[in-house]
């Protein structure tokens, strides 16, 4: 998508946000209902025994068709920034703070691997405590129903600015980074090993 947009004039920043804002938002807006029925499963209160009695259960109970998807608007703010930010942090690691690799170093594949895991692991850590906020307020409005601004003047009354902000980091840093950060360092990986086996078919060619 980057170098599909790079290609016809977009800016490198444009290029860089706007292909993962827009998986996310879709991909965010598709799992809704299971996200949410996943959330209620979580619910020391909850009675429901699996995902498919959960959702049945929000169906009948928190508004039909609307109560699966209720939440998608923090569930956008809470995934889309969250890659949106990771990748961002990426494209930042790998331009301006890690020294580019030496093509003739014998290290230079494992160079560009470890590279790699350096950008994942700080765009994962990024992406998961900078949306943090953002994912507290999507599983107070799963528990309460509630619409987005009065869930958050609830948990600003309740736990006050800085308990709301950071409640759960622990916990979502490590349920949020590893998989982002796995996901950007195998992706590269699978370039990385792609590029190899392309280059000496060039050669023979």
């Amino acid at each position: 998508g980057k170098a599909w947009l790079l290609e016809r004039g977009y800016s490198t920043s444009v290029a860089t946000v706007l292909p993962p804002l827009v998986v996310s938002t879709l991909v965010q807006c598709v799992n809704m209902p299971i996200v949410r029925a996943s959330i209620t499963l979580q619910d020391p209160q909850s009675t429901v025994p699996n995902i498919v009695a959960s959702v049945r259960h929000i169906y009948q109970n928190h508004g039909g068709i609307r109560g699966l998807w209720h939440g998608t608007s923090a569930g956008i703010l809470k995934t889309v920034p969250k890659y949106c930010t990771a990748v961002v942090v990426k494209e930042w690691m790998d331009t301006s703070v890690l020294p580019p690799d030496d093509p003739s170093s014998p290290t230079y594949d494992s160079d560009r691997l470890w590279r790699s895991a350096y950008k994942s692991a700080a765009a994962g850590v990024a992406g998961a405590a900078l949306t943090n906020p953002l994912d507290v307020i999507r599983n107070e409005m799963f528990k309460t129903n509630q619409p987005i601004h009065r869930t958050i003047q609830s948990l600003s009354q309740q736990l006050g600015w800085y308990r709301f902000i950071t409640r759960g980091m622990g916990k979502n840093i490590v349920a949020v980074a590893i998989p982002v950060g796995c996901t950007i360092f195998f992706t590269d990986a699978l370039i990385q090993f792609s590029t190899n086996r392309q280059q000496p078919q060039r050669h023979q060619q």
